[in-house]
This record gives C-alpha cells, structure tokens and sequence, in this order.
C-alpha cells in the first residue's frame, strides 16, 4: 500500500477544508494517510514572512474563498473565524500525541476544526481542547499528558526541520513519493500521484 504523507499545522486556515475529506478519499484511493504535523509558523517566523495579517485584502480574499469553498461542500463555517489561533503548537502536539497513542490524529484535527471555524473557539486551548479529544473517544489526561512531554517537543522541532529540509513552505500539503503539492486545491492530483505510484510499485 502506498502512503500519502500530510503535512499539516493545526493553526492553518485552508486546513479545515482538508480535514473534512482527506480520510474517505486515500481510502478510496487505497492509500495510507501518514499525518505530519509540524511548526510551520517558525518557517515563517525564520523566513520573516506571515502570509495574512489582520485587515488586508489578502486576507479577506482568504475567508470569503474558504467559505465558497466550504458552501459547495456542505460544511457551515461561521467566517471569519478566530485568527491566528494562539495555541497551535500546543494543538500541533496534541494530533501528534492521538496519532502516536491511539492512530486518532485526524479525528481530533477533525472535531478541533468544527470547533474553531464552526463555534469560534481555536484549537489547543479549553473548551476546544477536552471537547476535540472526547469527540474523537480519546481520554485526554493521558493525551495531554504525551503532547505536553519533551518527547513530543522534540519530535515536532525534528518534524520541522525535515519539512523545511524538503522544501515544504505551507499547510496543507501533501508528499506521494518525492512530489511535493501544496494547497487543498491540490489534494486530488497528490491523490492520483500516490495512487499511480503505488501500483507501479
């Protein structure tokens, strides 16, 4: 079986639409998903950029984009949404920590992002926090207790590196093989590259 490796921070805006559709379909395309969280905001910080600061046109080009995009999906965000989210690397630990305890990273990214773009609260922090890791049937003192361990740290700054080290510069993105694509617009056409990998493999 062929991996398609996601690389995502959990404070990314086009995430959201992601998150609500990337399990059926590497499942359908008989992938295996791989979840790769990691720091994007120190690339930007290191690299001196931040892609959409408040009241610009950028930026309101980016909620009004994500809410047609999520209208044609049937999702119901409540735009603009909280932003930036002040807990993301703490939630990036934390779909780490579900992912390595119980294989349930994206269950929680999945409820985290209802919860921010649907009810205003960000992720890593309370009542997203407890109620994403139940939703997901995670007891989340023994989650919580890994995601805020020095191991977890660790493995997210290791995680960071290597994306930067492989060129990877934004969330959502997606690696089948050594193709990089980066966007939710570009999640099919990783999809169809993993898969034609996979069964020339």
């Amino acid at each position: 079986m062929a991996d398609l490796e996601f690389w995502l921070t959990a404070g990314s805006t086009y995430t959201y639409l992601t998150v609500s559709r990337i399990g059926p379909m590497a499942a359908r395309a008989g992938l295996r998903l791989r979840l790769r969280p990691f720091y994007l905001g120190r690339i930007f910080r290191e690299d001196g950029f931040w892609p959409f600061h408040p009241d610009t046109a950028r930026t309101a080009y980016m909620w009004r984009d994500i809410a047609r995009q999520a209208q044609a999906r049937g999702l119901t965000p409540a735009l603009p949404a909280p932003y930036p989210a002040p807990a993301t690397e703490r939630a990036n630990r934390i779909v780490w920590a579900a992912e390595e305890e119980q294989g349930q990273g994206l269950a929680v990214l999945q409820h985290a992002y209802r919860a921010w773009f649907e009810e205003g609260h960000p992720p890593g922090e309370e009542p997203s926090l407890t109620r994403s890791l139940r939703g997901a049937g995670l007891e989340p003192a023994a989650i919580l207790a890994r995601a805020d361990s020095p191991e977890a740290e660790a493995a997210l700054v290791a995680a960071t590196a290597e994306a930067r080290a492989r060129g990877i510069f934004g969330a959502p993105s997606f690696v089948a093989g050594e193709e990089l694509f980066w966007g939710d617009d570009r999640l099919e056409q990783a999809l169809a590259w993993a898969a034609g990998r996979g069964a020339a493999g």
